[in-house]
């Protein structure tokens, strides 16, 4: 079946809100994962304060993502909710325990350990269950005439636990990166001296999951060495790992975080090209899984306002809250 231009826009829109969340999330999500490796009640209230402007404006982002993928893409949406319903549901605890432990955390000094040890774990809980998601995708999701196939676990394997490290190792190396961006003194030292060993541990996550990727998946090796130049990509993250750690090295403020952002957008390139032209790896394509053309042209009209909005907000929180912190903040 040939995709239409309107699934193919909302493809693209659905795609570039996945990276968006990815990284905008994916900072203060890491934040939240170095949050529970200290007890320095100062280095924590600087880490608040770097994404305190921010965090709840990033997760506007995956509203996106669940609305596009209900309207534009409904098969592909009720496969995905069918085999991921506990990997949501923990994802959706998990961001409500850090939203809740984030406003509450100065609200109560008897219960602030409480509210700091939901702030952890629900970030790591949100990073693993998106991971574990990541992985279950790339081993291929089981579908028979347009339902899910599998049971309620069957997105728990060793490859998806693995995936599900990988992205806590990741989420913590862009978390790094941002306080390293944001902070001064002890708490901008403390991020660069963690930066280089979770960039190990990213590479070493990456390169078995590579292994295991082209031993196992059939599929997604085959679309990757259909397109050969596909294969720059995962040399561009490789690259950018190098460049996060000669950063580190050279004590640079800017360079991690901007590599590490590099790491996450050759990353998801990689995935999508492994992916292409499947909506649900490998079961259900753009074309299957598309709406109507007359729904998808009602969406778009509602889009071409509703997602400029949504962008120059978040750009322009960025703007406005741009620079340092400054040692002295983080009291509310």
């Amino acid at each position: 079946m040939e995709v239409s231009t309107l699934a193919l826009f909302w493809a693209g829109v659905l795609g570039c809100a996945v990276l968006l969340y990815v990284i905008l999330d994916g900072l203060d999500l890491g934040v939240g994962i170095l949050f529970g490796t200290t007890r320095d009640e100062a280095k924590r209230a600087q880490m608040m304060a770097t994404v305190a402007p921010f965090w709840d404006g990033n997760e506007t982002w995956l509203v996106v993502i669940g609305a596009g993928l209900f309207a534009a893409f409904p098969d592909a949406y009720a496969v995905f909710l069918s085999a991921f319903y506990f990997p949501v549901l923990l994802m959706l605890f998990g961001l409500i325990f850090r939203g809740i432990a984030f406003e509450f955390r100065y609200r109560s000094e008897r219960m602030r350990p409480i509210w700091d040890r939901g702030f952890f774990v629900g970030s790591v809980v949100v990073a693993f269950a998106q991971g574990a998601a990541v992985g279950a995708m790339i081993r291929g999701i089981p579908v028979a005439n347009g339902q899910y196939a599998g049971g309620p676990f069957g997105w728990l394997r060793p490859f998806a636990i693995l995936t599900g490290i990988g992205l806590v190792s990741g989420y913590a190396l862009l978390g790094a990166g941002w306080l390293v961006l944001k902070s001064e003194g002890e708490l901008r030292d403390w991020a660069h001296r963690r930066i280089r060993w979770l960039t190990v541990t990213v590479f070493g996550v990456l390169f078995v999951a590579f292994t295991l990727t082209f031993d196992d998946s059939v599929l997604a090796r085959s679309n990757l060495l259909v397109r050969p130049w596909a294969l720059a990509f995962p040399g561009i993250a490789l690259v950018a790992l190098v460049g996060i750690l000669w950063g580190a090295r050279q004590g640079r403020d800017q360079l991690p975080f901007a590599m590490t952002c590099l790491f996450f957008l050759a990353a998801f390139l990689s995935l999508g090209l492994m992916f292409w032209p499947y909506m649900i790896p490998y079961s259900l394509t753009v074309a299957d899984a598309a709406a109507p053309d007359a729904s998808l042209r009602f969406l778009f009209y509602g889009g071409v306002v509703v997602l400029p909005v949504i962008a120059a907000y978040t750009i322009g929180v960025y703007w406005v809250f741009r620079g340092k912190i400054g040692k002295a903040a983080g009291n509310p």
